[in-house]
């Protein structure tokens, strides 16, 4: 397996990229469906591992059977949200669903947004 290793900024994992020659590149053997790869085109991610492409490409797939809920009504706990203490926190699935990224650094976001704290 030649290429370049890289960590998947996603999940961590080392594996190796052939962006320079993206035929013999691993991603390319991955199906991903057209609303996968618009979804994609709106993230910060630049290359992923191949378990991560497959996972978002199930996660997109998933999100059209539950559309994204409209003024907060019809959110379903364990789909959309979990709660943590008074919270609701969204998962990747209703952040998917939402179609854009917010830019407020999002626990599960699923855009690659990570924001740069002031230190």
């Amino acid at each position: 397996m030649g290429g370049k290793l890289k960590i998947c900024p996603r999940c961590k994992k080392q594996f190796a990229c052939q962006a320079e020659n993206i035929q013999a590149c691993g991603c390319s053997q991955v199906t991903l469906g057209n609303d996968t790869r618009s979804f994609l085109a709106k993230t910060f991610y630049n290359c992923l591992c191949n378990d991560c492409l497959s996972e978002l490409d199930q996660l997109v797939t998933r999100s059209k059977q539950y559309p994204f809920p409209g003024g907060g009504g019809d959110l379903v706990e364990g789909i959309h949200y979990y709660k943590e203490a008074d919270y609701r926190v969204f998962t990747e699935l209703y952040l998917i669903s939402r179609g854009y990224c917010c830019r407020s650094g999002c626990r599960h976001c699923p855009y690659g947004f990570k924001k740069k704290w002031a230190e």
